[in-house]
């Protein structure tokens, strides 16, 4: 059922929502995670990716913010990889501690945050996203 909403959504085979309201993209394919973002990287929109565990107080402390980011950010992509799950691309990424939230614009790395900071997220969220074109602050 989780693939049939992402699909609904317009996510990828692969990826899942959550049956509550958000806007978030879950990934637990590799190959579905590398053609998403190879699929980014002529886009100047910006992508949120949350990488978290499951046993993580902190991440699971994010994670209702991030949802909420989701819906208020509705022309930013916001993406969640478990590193238990897809521990290859934690380690691409060089994610060492959770939560780590990689912010990339154009298949590149723009920015990152680690740890649980909900209003440097936001800020750093609303930077990256207003040099998006025809995008304005909400901050």
């Amino acid at each position: 059922m989780g693939s049939f909403l992402s699909s609904l959504m317009g996510g990828p085979e692969g990826a899942e929502a959550s049956s509550e309201p958000s806007r978030i993209l879950v990934f637990h394919s590799s190959e579905q995670w590398k053609q998403h973002l190879d699929s980014s990287k002529d886009s100047s929109k910006l992508m949120v990716i949350d990488f978290f565990a499951s046993w993580c107080g902190p991440c699971r402390f994010m994670e209702p913010i991030l949802k909420g980011f989701s819906l208020k950010f509705t022309d930013v992509d916001f993406i969640q990889i478990d590193v238990d799950e897809l521990q290859n691309v934690a380690q691409e990424f060089g994610v060492q501690a959770m939560p780590t939230f990689v912010l990339m614009q154009g298949g590149k790395e723009v920015d990152r945050i680690i740890g649980a900071k909900k209003d440097e997220l936001e800020r750093k969220i609303d930077t990256y996203r207003s040099r998006q074109p025809g995008a304005k602050s909400t901050i």
